[in-house]
């Protein structure tokens, strides 16, 4: 049985393989008819008239399952054609059939078979010619025998290529669909890190507002009218990011992302953390304006600390330190005291330190971040910063 998985042929291509065999077969059998003597059909020649085409019906009928038993049926139908001159071409499809297996030893048995049942076919007709010479006969189904094998072979060397191609489309789709769906995977990944990094800090302050609003009792109505102007603000601004960031994802060619915060926008960081209640201090000793990536990490460094400052550490005192020069690093250091008041625990995303570790991976540098014998906490980053890519401000 065909173990090979060979795909079902359908009517169209069972039957004009047929008809092919047959029209290769008419004209051996129109040949045999031309040698045998005038008027032999009705007396000595009847197996001319009903046994060949009747043998070549058979070997045709067979033919259907040579795909499910190939050897086997080439094997019968190459020695059936010995009795009909009518079947050879059925014998050399089956032939060509087994010759796409590629399996020697059986394309060997059946080849020997069809020569040699070829001998045998002479004994069939009443000829009134002389036999063929020897070498002939031996020579006329070898030729046939090989140009079947030949064509059978090359046809599945054009399945296997075309089998390869195939698949080696296949394979590109799904490397494709990998790559389309690993870089999907990456933009959501920066999308959320960007909405984190620029709403965390906003909706901390406000919420940090807000808390005071509800625990103080001692405020003047100007310091409440100033708690809830901040609260106003910081929820315009937070919306005012939002709507930039979401921004990204529109299907507008010719919308470009704002332009990224760095190291100079940093006092407008602490100006807002003072405003919203935060005692912060900010010393930095950078008089040169660090790669545009380096300058976009610091300054994220200062914004979670900031952030989980006013998230867990409300009134606490803030230092921000900033410190480097070109050739060396880039410091970036955020400590906090401990909390001044007590406050609910706030809800973690855990997305805030995680997401910038992976910018200062990436930026090839190194983060820390741990809690500080007074019960405070420091967060500090070491960024690379090489010589050549910095430019003196102005």
């Amino acid at each position: 049985m065909n173990t090979d998985g060979a795909a079902r042929l359908g009517a169209w291509q069972q039957a004009w393989r047929l008809a092919a065999a047959t029209t290769i077969g008419i004209p051996l059998w129109i040949s045999v008819a031309a040698a045998l003597p005038a008027g032999c059909a009705a007396d000595t020649c009847s197996w001319f008239v009903i046994g060949d085409p009747l043998i070549a019906l058979g070997c045709l009928t067979v033919l259907l399952w040579r795909r499910r038993f190939p050897f086997t049926v080439a094997l019968v139908v190459a020695v059936a054609s010995a009795a009909s001159a009518l079947a050879t071409g059925a014998a050399l499809l089956a032939l060509c059939s087994l010759a796409t297996r590629r399996r020697p030893v059986e394309i060997g048995v059946v080849v020997v078979a069809y020569v040699t049942a070829a001998q045998f076919t002479e004994d069939f007709y009443p000829k009134g010619t002389l036999p063929a010479p020897v070498w002939l006969q031996l020579a006329l189904p070898v030729l046939s025998a090989g140009i079947a094998v030949a064509t059978g072979v090359a046809i599945d060397a054009r399945r296997a290529e075309v089998r390869s191609l195939r698949d080696r489309a296949d394979s590109a789709e799904r490397e494709q669909a990998a790559r389309a769906a690993q870089a999907r995977a990456m933009e959501r990944n920066r999308i959320a890190r960007e909405m984190h990094d620029v709403l965390a800090h906003r909706i901390s302050l406000v919420a940090m507002q807000a808390g005071v609003l509800d625990h103080r009792d001692d405020l003047s109505a100007e310091e409440k009218r100033t708690l809830v102007r901040g609260i106003a603000e910081g929820s315009r601004q937070a919306l005012e990011e939002l709507r930039d960031v979401l921004g990204v994802l529109r299907a507008d060619p010719d919308r470009t992302e704002p332009p990224q915060p760095t190291l100079d926008r940093i006092p407008e960081l602490v100006a807002d953390a003072r405003s919203s209640g935060l005692d912060v201090t900010l010393a930095t000793t950078v008089t040169a304006t660090p790669p545009e990536t380096i300058g976009r990490t610091g300054y994220r460094v200062v914004q979670e600390g900031l952030t989980n400052a006013a998230k867990h550490a409300p009134a606490a005192r803030v230092h921000i330190t900033v410190d480097g020069t070109p050739g060396g690093e880039l410091h970036v250091s955020v400590r906090n005291s401990a909390a001044a008041t007590a406050v609910a625990r706030p809800p973690v995303s855990g997305f805030g330190l995680l997401g910038l570790a992976e910018r200062i991976t990436l930026a090839g540098g190194t983060l820390d971040h741990h809690r500080t014998s007074d019960n405070g906490y420091v967060l500090t980053a070491q960024l690379p910063w090489a010589e050549r890519d910095y430019e003196k401000r102005a």
